[in-house]
Formats: C-alpha cells, sequence, structure tokens
C-alpha cells in the first residue's frame, strides 16, 4: 500500500457551513487543506489566515486547520 496515496476530504470554511464545502484530494489532512485555499481562496485577506474544517470522507475523522494563504502553510487549529 503506497502510504502517499491521495484520499478524498470534504473541506469548508469554519466560518461557513459544510454545505459550502468542497471535495478535493490529498494526501493528508494539510495537503486537502492547502488544495482547497489554492482553488477557492475563502479568506477574506489574501496573504491572511483561514481557518478550514476538513473531514476524511473514508473515515469522517475531522480537523481544524490554520492556513497561512502567504505562506502556504498548514497547522491545527489553537
Amino acid at each position: 500500500m503506497n502510504p502517499a496515496a491521495a484520499r478524498r476530504f470534504e473541506v469548508h470554511a469554519a466560518h461557513e457551513g459544510r454545505g459550502r464545502g468542497h471535495t478535493v484530494e490529498g494526501t493528508s489532512f494539510e495537503d486537502a487543506a492547502l488544495a482547497f485555499v489554492e482553488t477557492w481562496h475563502p479568506h477574506e485577506d489574501p496573504d491572511g489566515d483561514v481557518t478550514l474544517i476538513v473531514r476524511d470522507c473514508a473515515t469522517g475523522r475531522e480537523h481544524c486547520l490554520r492556513v497561512d494563504v502567504g505562506a502556504g502553510e498548514a497547522a491545527p487549529c489553537e
């Protein structure tokens, strides 16, 4: 089994409901968050942070991640 195989994730901005989410593929929760930001840019400040809820479609596990849009980095919410 390839540990870096892409999985499906449902991602939405924390201030929006699940109905506003999108399905993306990624190798991790962080990868999925970055893919979401690259495509939908859900932020007020193009160089600021955005808080996302990322759910693994296969397991239902969710993580809250803060994405630094300018740096292109994702980290767990505090």
